[in-house]
């Protein structure tokens, strides 16, 4: 007998499974596939390893009239080679860390058999809570040649770049692959249903970011609905529904995510879910008050992102310890897209400022003409910041290449609801990007009156 099952093993459920042992429960984890999940193994991580030189061949284009000869090259092959080397240990020094703590670790998948009983493999498992942190894969379209599509997965452990690099959808997965798809020289032609990339992200600084991903030989097809995929004797025919046909060599299948609900048992105990999530309470509660769901695999509005899991996983171990009986708060969330350049937004949004003019006030700055000389010559770096009527930064959107880095920076402004007598009661270092933003910032934090 336990007392907490989880069914997953990435930072939907380690992080509480952890915090539960230590503080002395009797904790098993189940999971079919390496440990770590998606983020560690084949996603978020992966794709920031391989993501590293390509920032700084995209900085050094920048003072190619200035002073830097040539170009610098990436050789893609080196580069996953590196890539898989370092995350190949992964996977057993995480399960070896997570039993060092006294938890179970189980490689068989759960299947729920009634509200404390979980089957893994050959064995029946009994628990007072169960967790279900599940999580999310690639979806696939359901088209004829549906068996020449790639998703992210496999895309991350591709050997050689692709000459032609088709995307069936613009969205975060799509748009941070081509961009250093672009950045090596090769062709990435979009085909989107929606008309418009990254539909979540500020209208503006994304439109920005498709003129320049289309100045380095992108195609963007909105609007377009893929019907069919051909094998050619050289490489795959992609056509839409509009007529439309383009022939590439490799075809990422990009449209969107499902979550991993089948064979879980959950209709059987009257769960709801979808392949949006699994519906659950203010407390992450299902219908069934001790099964919780964590991460990905919740149907949510939240961003289904990497610390939001790990946040509703300590979230959960709290609600099991005692610790804490109230609803779940999230705070400010900040979101990045890993583009080249980076596009980031925490808080209240551009869109959702301009719809209550009475509340907040919209400000843009033009970062990168500014500040040149502190920016490394990122001309083009741009800011919008939301100010409430009280004088505090609510929002904020970003365009720019160190966007990740402030995108923190404002959101610890943002949930610590600090003031501009706060901020100017502070000394931070110069000459940096974050100073130059608190310079940028304090003026227009103003109270309305």
């Amino acid at each position: 007998m336990y007392d907490v099952i989880f069914i997953g093993s990435g930072h939907a459920c380690w992080h509480g499974a952890v915090t539960l042992s230590m503080a002395g429960k009797k904790v098993a984890i189940l999971d079919n596939d390496v440990a770590g999940g998606t983020c560690t193994n084949y996603g978020c991580d992966a794709k920031i390893l391989l993501d590293g030189p390509f920032e700084f061949v995209e900085g050094l284009q920048r003072y190619a009239d200035v002073c830097v000869d040539g170009s610098s090259t990436i050789d893609w092959k080196k580069l996953m080679a590196y890539k898989k080397a370092h995350f190949a240990p992964f996977p057993a020094l995480l399960g070896s860390m997570i039993e060092s703590t006294g938890i179970t670790f189980i490689h068989e998948r759960g299947r729920l058999i009634d509200a404390h009983t979980v089957q893994a493999g050959s064995q029946t498992l009994e628990a007072e809570y169960i967790v279900l942190g599940v999580g999310q894969r690639s979806a696939r379209l359901d088209i004829p040649g549906k068996e020449y599509l790639h998703d992210s997965r496999e895309f991350l452990d591709i050997e050689e770049m692709p000459e032609h690099l088709i995307c069936i959808g613009a969205g975060i997965i799509s748009m941070e692959f081509a961009s250093m798809a672009l950045t090596l020289g090769k062709k990435v032609t979009f085909f989107e249903f929606m008309p418009k990339a990254l539909a979540a992200y500020p209208e503006k600084y994304v439109e920005n970011l498709v003129a320049k991903m289309s100045a380095q030989g992108a195609d963007f097809h909105f609007n377009e609905a893929v019907c069919a995929v051909e094998k050619t004797e050289t490489g795959y025919k992609v056509m839409t529904k509009n007529g439309l046909c383009v022939e590439g060599d490799y075809v990422l299948d990009a449209t969107g995510r499902v979550t991993n609900i089948e064979d879980l048992g959950l209709e059987e105990l009257g769960i709801e879910a979808s392949r949006r999530g699994i519906v659950v309470d203010d407390h992450l509660r299902t219908s069934v008050k001790n099964i919780y769901v964590s991460g990905d695999a919740i149907d949510k509005t939240i961003p289904k992102l990497t610390p939001t899991a790990e946040f509703e996983s300590n979230y959960i171990a709290a609600q099991i310890l005692g610790l804490s009986d109230a609803p779940i708060c999230y705070p400010a969330v900040p979101n990045l897209v890993f583009t080249l350049p980076r596009i980031a937004q925490v808080g209240v949004t551009i869109d959702e400022a301009k719809a209550a003019p009475d509340r907040y006030r919209i400000v843009e700055i033009p970062y990168g003409a500014q500040n040149e000389w502190v920016n490394n010559r990122e001309l083009d770096i741009e800011m919008t910041y939301i100010i409430d009527n009280d004088g505090c930064l609510a929002g904020a959107a970003l365009y720019g290449s160190e966007a990740g880095t402030w995108i923190d920076f404002l959101t610890l402004i943002i949930n610590k609801k600090m003031t501009a007598l706060e901020l100017r009661s502070m000394i931070f270092a110069f000459p940096t990007q974050t100073y130059m933003i608190i310079s940028t910032l304090i003026p227009i934090m103003q109270p309305v009156r």
